[in-house]
């Protein structure tokens, strides 16, 4: 056979090699594959200073980059040093001759192979260990410079008197440092083995001395390096007690010492702290003894000692000292816990009254009538609700859209009183485009339009459908009407909670705006944004986004501005990183200007003794959903304060940060931090500060915590007796918590009504109502941020129960028939709870859905006091109805109005009865722990069996009694639910 080239014979083929110009071709790909790269973190960095320069916030730019540039090179620097000597080192130690060896002779490869490439091997290594720590380092910009600024709290640890900055800014830096050391020490310890494993300083299985003596004394003092290490450890964790967290039976999560702690934990540290510092001394005389004995020796002993009297010893105090007499030993600890955590959130100046439940004064009903009208502006209208109502009367297009949740404020009526107000920003959708592409999704469609606000407090009296809410700012450009309204202000929203896409304005492509005419095109006037007339800028952007026709469109040019991070938690949270926002951000006109006010808070995770709470947790209820969320910068704390309050604007996206609590020791060592960033509290203007409340989320962190915490009794805290937790929603059937209500409303210490935060609660694992706590809400209240707890001394129906009583009642029952007829459905609105002369008045409204007006219409009002409980087609009637039957406390049967057919009819009654247990045993099974589907999936198939029979015997009794109802007063057959405006 012919040979095919290749072998001796044949002609030779140059194989694998490629041409020059292959190479020139690949050799130009990579740098351009580099340089693209390098483009593209330049982009990235380029485009955030331009952004926080839009906002003249440069300067946190700055110094959070300065700082974590200095940490990464500092600390990188610091390893690759560390590392890097010590393979030196180990290297230059090694034996001139090895030992004559299989072990050896295998590891001469290896040797043979890495001499030519020794220098950059080193290179290597310390590179990538300086990097890698560089990295980890640069990550703790915020603990350098807490601990740099930090500034003292004026208070002091009761176990240590140590100052709270020690605790809070000191010890975490201080706890960075040592894990650096130990993990410079450990890198350092295998790469010197392994260097004199490698260079025969280290055998394993050679004939003769283990190591040699250079050998030894290099890893005897890194390892005494080690040691002393611990020994700091163990001393920094006698500190790290007052913050340590735990479980504990009396509190479920426990912060700060205990017995056993202060008794066994305490001085067991500081003798191994002893026994360490001993032993690295053990360690570094090996340079002079030459021999691993005695360091071993006091190795082991500082072992044993650790498992003996740092885990043993604290075991046995714990079970026979502790356990027999707990509550005794624990009390004064748990007194340090309490006083520590009520002022570590906030709650120790809480004002808390016993408060019967049950009325008990003269004057019966006519007084107790005029008190309801006095005590609170009860809010019909549920901002979790009415969403969808907003949505179908002022959408007015398809591409704006409201929150799901809208929000309350405070505007002038037409009284020139403040009237609770439920306010919504239209904002603008981009899924209702007619056609969407890059130009109108970017260009045409930029921005939202309006602020609609509506009473709190009545519907519309002439509106058609009834039901609707009486709007004071509607329209599309918005308008006062006669009853109120927020006054003249620019109107486009450009920055929103649902405006989370990016807009290019201002230059040759105009955008859609309104006008009192209707539509028109505009160009936006602002100054926000960043520039794109300059090439450099176009190209960033474009690489940033991933977006190539910025850099090449026809529709940027001379003017042309970019918009982004436009929510309004995203600026303040991007332009103060350290702070950590609350969940709900919620417009106001403010000197003709939209703005949108966001709370933010600085917290801390090192306040000793305080115990910590999950901000995650603590916040969510029943409304909670990721537009609701708390932006936290470290979920578990144990210390709030709300610092800052901050506003954007929704027009041009400027971000204002203002000091709210001045005394915050937190707050001000940021300040020193970030100087200029936050103005003093006296720039704030007096039309924004009317529209300033107390905090939602600060508010159910203290709530959850005052469900532990309102008892400052060590013994009483232990047993747990008086504990209460946050009732779930009875509205929802999700099992989540009921969220805080605001409301105007006056507490029975107070003379007036003020806005302010409401909550209830239940006693641990019972339905009934435990307390009731308000907070005045109101900015330009003497008492702004004061905490009202009302704890109830009789058995007072709670939330839950009060709403399966409604769901009991005979007019229910056929309001929700008739609604089904209608293809129409029942929907609940917040079950607020009021004060009311030594009793608690609940007032839930109602709302019907489907139909013709498949959205929330209010329809009708529950209210229940005392053992009273109505279902009315106004708040009015029911309020006449439930003090009416109050004043006149008759027994059953003893005169006066007659009761409803109905309620007379021993089948309705025996099935509204089987109705109102099935809830109750649907309720059962949702607050079981797990819950139990099955068992309430049973219940509600016996609540609707039951409402049919009692709809279908209610239809046989109105029709065998037709003609006697015909010849009935008008009242009467209102009282039995027939004359219904909603139904």
């Amino acid at each position: 056979m012919p040979d095919r080239g290749g072998g001796p014979t044949g002609p030779r083929v140059r194989v694998g090699r490629p041409s020059r110009r292959a190479r020139t071709l690949l050799m130009t790909l990579g740098v351009l594959a580099v340089l693209v790269m390098l483009f593209v973190m330049f982009a990235g960095f380029w485009t955030d200073w331009l952004w926080y320069r839009s906002l003249h916030y440069s300067s946190v730019f700055s110094t959070t980059l300065k700082t974590k540039i200095g940490l990464f090179f500092v600390f990188g620097v610091l390893m690759a040093t560390a590392v890097g000597i010590n393979i030196w080192l180990a290297h230059r130690l090694r034996p001139p001759l090895s030992a004559m060896s299989m072990e050896q002779q295998s590891l001469d490869r290896y040797r043979m192979g890495i001499a030519p490439f020794k220098k950059w091997v080193l290179l290597a290594v310390t590179a990538l260990v300086g990097l890698i720590a560089g990295a980890s380092a640069a990550g703790q910009w915020r603990i350098w410079l807490l601990w740099v600024n930090g500034v003292p709290f004026g208070q002091k640890d009761p176990q240590f008197h140590k100052d709270v900055a020690f605790y809070a800014f000191d010890l975490p830096w201080y706890r960075f440092l040592l894990s650096f050391g130990f993990a410079a020490t450990v890198l350092s310890l295998i790469a010197a083995a392994l260097v004199h494993y490698l260079y025969g300083g280290l055998r394993v299985t050679s004939p003769g001395a283990r190591a040699t003596a250079a050998a030894t004394g290099h890893l005897s003092v890194l390892l005494g390096v080690f040691v002393a290490l611990k020994a700091v450890a163990y001393w920094l964790d006698r500190y790290g007690l007052a913050v340590k967290s735990s479980d504990f039976k009396a509190t479920g999560n426990w912060t700060g010492l205990r017995y056993v702690d202060a008794n066994a934990y305490l001085p067991a540290k500081t003798i191994l702290f002893c026994i360490a510092a001993i032993c690295a001394v053990l360690f570094f005389a090996t340079l002079w003894r030459r021999t691993w004995q005695l360091p071993v020796i006091g190795f082991g002993l500082m072992v044993l000692s650790a498992i003996l009297i740092g885990g043993l010893y604290p075991a046995i105090v714990q079970k026979f000292q502790v356990q027999p007499n707990e509550q005794a030993k624990e009390a004064p600890y748990i007194q340090k816990n309490i006083e520590a955590t009520r002022k570590a959130y906030g709650i120790d100046d809480s004002k808390v009254a016993d408060y019967s439940g049950k009325n008990d004064s003269d004057g019966g009903g006519e007084k107790l009538r005029k008190d309801a009208n006095t005590t609170a502006s009860y809010r019909l209208i549920d901002p979790s609700v009415i969403s969808p109502t907003f949505q179908q009367l002022q959408q007015e297009r398809k591409y704006y859209q409201f929150p799901s949740t809208l929000d309350v404020d405070r505007y002038k009526g037409a009284d020139g009183k403040d009237q609770d107000t439920v306010v919504g920003v239209r904002e603008l959708n981009l899924d209702g485009i007619p056609k969407r592409n890059w130009i109108n999704d970017h260009f045409t469609y930029t921005h939202g339009y309006g602020m609609v606000a509506a009473k709190g407090t009545t519907t519309d009296p002439n509106a058609d459908p009834a039901g609707s809410p009486d709007f004071t700012e509607s329209g599309l450009p918005t308008k006062g009407s006669s009853g109120g309204g927020v006054g003249t202000y620019k109107q486009q929203v450009y920055y929103g909670e649902k405006t989370d896409q990016y807009s290019i304005v201002g230059g040759p492509q105009k955008e859609l705006d309104y006008e009192k005419n209707g539509e028109r095109t505009t160009s936006y006037q602002g100054k926000s944004g960043v520039s794109l007339s300059n090439p450099i800028n176009r190209a960033a952007y474009a690489a940033a986004f991933g977006e190539p026709q910025i850099l090449y469109s026809g529709a940027i040019g001379d003017g042309s501005r970019i918009l982004y991070n436009r929510t309004p938690k995203e600026r303040v949270e991007k332009v103060a990183p350290w702070l950590t926002i609350d969940g709900d951000a919620y417009p106001a006109v403010v000197h003709g200007r939209i703005k949108w006010i966001v709370d933010a808070y600085t917290t801390t995770n090192g306040y000793p003794y305080a115990s910590r709470t999950t901000l995650g947790d603590s916040t969510a209820d029943s409304l909670s959903d990721g537009d609701r969320s708390v932006v936290a910068q470290q979920n578990k704390v144990n210390y709030i304060r709300n610092s800052v309050k901050a506003t954007v604007d929704a027009y041009d996206g400027t971000v204002k940060l203002y000091e709210w609590d001045s005394k915050d020791p937190v707050l001000k060592t940021w300040e020193k931090a970030f100087p200029g960033t936050v103005e003093p509290r006296e720039k704030i203007s007096g039309e924004l500060m009317e529209h300033l409340r107390y905090p939602q989320d600060l508010f159910k962190v203290q709530r959850e915590l005052l469900t532990r915490y309102h008892v400052t009794d060590p013994t009483q805290f232990y047993s747990g007796s008086d504990a209460w937790q946050v009732p779930e929603d009875p509205t929802h059937k999700d099992g989540n918590a009921v969220p805080p209500y605001y409301l105007s409303m006056k507490m029975p210490d107070q003379k007036g009504q003020t806005f302010s935060l409401t909550t209830t609660f239940t006693p641990n694992g019972r339905p009934n109502l435990g307390a009731f706590m308000s907070i005045d809400a109101d900015a330009n209240s003497k008492d702004y941020g004061t905490i009202r707890l009302l704890k109830v001394t009789s058995n007072v129906p709670g939330p839950q129960q009060v709403q399966s009583e409604l769901n009991g009642d005979p007019e229910v029952a056929e309001f929700v028939r008739n609604l089904r007829g209608t293809d129409s459905d029942i929907e609940y609105g917040n079950l607020l709870t009021v004060p009311l002369d030594n009793g608690f008045l609940y007032i839930e409204p109602v709302y019907a859905r489907g139909g013709s007006a498949n959205y929330p219409l209010l329809k009708k009002v529950g209210v229940s006091y005392g053992k009273e409980t109505v279902f009315k087609d106004t708040l009015g009637e029911a309020l006449d109805a439930v003090f009416g039957k109050s004043s006149e406390q008759r027994p059953p049967g003893d005169g006066g109005q007659e009761e409803p057919p109905s309620s007379a009819n021993p089948t309705v009654k025996d099935a509204l009865k089987d109705a109102q247990e099935a809830y109750q045993d649907a309720q059962d099974a949702l607050q079981k722990q797990p819950q139990d589907w099955e068992a309430y999936g049973r219940a509600q198939e016996d609540l609707r069996d039951a409402l049919d029979r009692a709809a279908k015997a209610e239809d046989k009794a109105a029709g065998g009694k037709q003609g006697q109802q015909q010849n009935q007063p008008r009242s009467q057959s209102a009282a039995g639910g027939s004359d219904k405006k909603g139904g």
